[in-house]
C-alpha cells in the first residue's frame, strides 16, 4: 500500500465517521453548475440534456446504489460530469460561430476493437505513426479546445491529471501505459454524453451497464462523429487523404451504431487466447477502481469480465458470420502481430486496399522497436485472484477459437 493508498483510506474512514463528503449526486444540480448560469438552450439541440439527461441520471443513480463510492469516487465523478458537460457547451459555442463544423466529412474510419488485452493498443499506436492517419489524443479527448483564454496547457494539464491517478491507483502504468500524447480509447469520447462503457469498467454499476445495452448505442455514436468533425475542422486535414484510426474493444458492443454512422467504416478485430485476456482484464478492471470505491470484490469482477466479453465474442461471431459486414472487417492475431509487426499491418492495408507509404513504414518500424514490452511492465495474473476457473473459461470461449483459428497460449489446466 503507498502513502497515496493509504490517505485515501484514511479519508474515507474519517468521511464515514463525519458524514463529510457524502452529499448526493444529483443529476439537476451537476448540469446547473456546468452552467453556471447560462440558458440550457446554450447546449444546443443536438447534444443537450434532452439527449443526455436519461443517461447521466441512470448512470449517477447507479453510483449512488451499486457502486460503494469513496469520497474521492464522489469527487471524482463530480469534476468529471461537469467537465464533460462544459466540453459540450464549448463545442456548441465553436458551431454556433462556424456552422461548417457539423458538415466536415469523416471518411473510412479504421477502427481497432476486439478482445481487450489482445494487441488492440499496440496496433493502434503503430497505425498512429503513418502520417496519414489520425487518431484522438488523450489530452484532445479531455479538452477538445483550449481555452478561450491564457497559454494553452492542456498537455501539461493531462500529464499532471495521468500522474495523480498513478500514484491513487499503484500498478496501472504497469498494466496500462498512458500518457497525453498517446492515442486513446473512444469510450473517452461517448462519455461525454454519459452513454459510454468506460463507466462501468471504472465502476461497478450493473444497472447502468443493463440499461445501456437495452438502450443502444445510437446517441454516443452520432456524438463521436461530431467530436470527431471537431477535431478533423481544427487540423486542417484534407478528409479524402487523411483518415481516422480508432480504437475500443467495447466497439465490438455496438457494432449496429458504429455502421450507422459509419457506413463505410474498416472493422479490425484483433483475436487473442480468452485465457491470457481474462485475468488481465480483471486485474486492470480490479485496478482502475480502487481509487474511487470503499471496497471490492475480486470475484465478482471475475464473473463480471467472463460474461461480458462471452458476449463480446458472440458479437464478433455475428458480425463475421453476416456477408455485408464480414467484406468490411479484417482478422489479426495477437501472436501474428506481436511476432511480425509491419508484416500484420502491410496485410490489413492490403485487405482495404490501403497504401503503406515509406514513411509510415520507417515510423512503424521504429515505434515497434522502440519500448520493450510496449511499456508494459512485467506482471503475473492468477485465475485464483478473481475466482476464474481455466477449464471453464476454455469451454466457455471454445466456440470463438474455434470460429476466428485463435491458437492456445496457455493450457487450461
Amino acid at each position: 500500500m503507498t502513502i497515496a493508498t493509504s490517505a485515501l483510506h484514511l479519508v474515507d474512514r474519517v468521511s464515514r465517521l463525519t458524514g463529510l463528503g457524502r452529499r448526493r449526486l444529483d443529476a439537476e444540480k451537476l448540469i446547473d453548475a456546468a452552467l453556471a448560469g447560462q440558458d440550457r438552450s446554450a447546449f444546443g439541440p443536438e447534444f443537450g440534456p434532452e439527449q443526455f439527461a436519461e443517461g447521466l441520471r441512470h448512470l449517477l443513480s447507479a453510483l449512488e446504489a451499486e457502486a460503494n463510492l469513496s469520497v474521492v469516487g464522489r469527487l471524482a465523478v463530480r469534476w468529471d460530469t461537469i467537465r464533460c458537460m462544459r466540453n459540450l457547451l464549448r463545442l456548441r459555442q465553436e458551431e454556433a460561430r462556424d456552422p461548417s463544423i457539423c458538415e466536415t466529412p469523416i471518411r473510412r474510419p479504421l477502427i481497432i476493437t476486439g478482445l481487450p488485452r489482445s494487441g488492440t493498443t499496440f496496433l493502434h499506436r503503430l497505425l498512429d505513426c503513418d502520417p496519414m492517419m489520425r487518431s484522438p489524443s488523450c489530452w484532445q479527448t479531455m479538452a477538445p479546445y483550449p481555452p478561450v483564454r491564457g497559454r494553452d496547457r492542456r498537455v501539461e494539464i493531462t500529464e499532471r491529471e495521468l500522474r495523480t491517478f498513478a500514484r491513487m491507483a499503484p500498478g496501472f502504468r504497469d498494466v496500462h501505459p498512458l500518457t497525453a500524447r498517446m492515442p486513446q480509447e473512444c469510450t473517452e469520447i461517448t462519455a461525454q454524453v454519459f452513454q459510454s462503457l468506460r463507466f462501468d469498467t471504472t465502476f461497478r454499476i450493473p444497472s447502468y451497464l443493463a440499461w445501456q445495452d437495452a438502450h443502444g448505442h445510437a446517441l454516443a455514436y452520432r456524438f463521436h462523429k461530431r467530436f470527431l468533425q471537431h477535431l478533423q475542422h481544427q487540423s486542417g486535414d484534407d478528409p479524402e487523404r487523411v483518415q481516422w484510426v480508432l480504437k475500443c474493444p467495447d466497439h465490438v458492443f455496438a457494432l449496429d451504431a458504429v455502421r450507422a454512422v459509419y457506413p463505410d467504416a474498416r472493422i479490425v478485430f484483433v483475436h487473442r487466447d480468452p485465457l491470457k485476456v481474462l485475468p488481465s482484464v480483471a486485474r486492470l478492471t480490479e485496478i482502475l477502481r480502487q481509487p474511487f470505491t470503499e471496497r471490492q470484490d475480486p470475484s465478482e469482477i471475475g464473473t463480471q469480465v467472463t460474461n461480458r466479453w462471452h458476449q463480446g465474442v458472440e458479437a464478433m461471431m455475428g458480425a463475421a458470420d453476416c456477408t455485408p459486414q464480414g467484406a468490411a472487417i479484417c482478422h489479426i492475431h495477437y501472436r501474428e502481430l506481436t511476432s511480425d509487426p509491419l508484416g500484420t499491418i502491410s496485410r490489413l492495408y492490403a485487405h482495404f486496399g490501403m497504401e503503406l507509404g515509406d514513411e509510415a513504414v520507417r515510423g512503424i518500424t521504429a515505434e515497434a522497436n522502440r519500448e520493450k514490452r510496449g511499456g508494459y511492465g512485467r506482471n503475473v495474473y492468477r485465475f485464483a485472484d478473481h475466482g476464474l476457473d481455466p477449464g471453464r473459461e476454455r469451454g466457455f470461449f471454445a466456440g470463438y477459437m474455434r470460429r476466428f483459428g485463435v491458437s492456445e497460449e496457455i493450457p487450461a489446466i
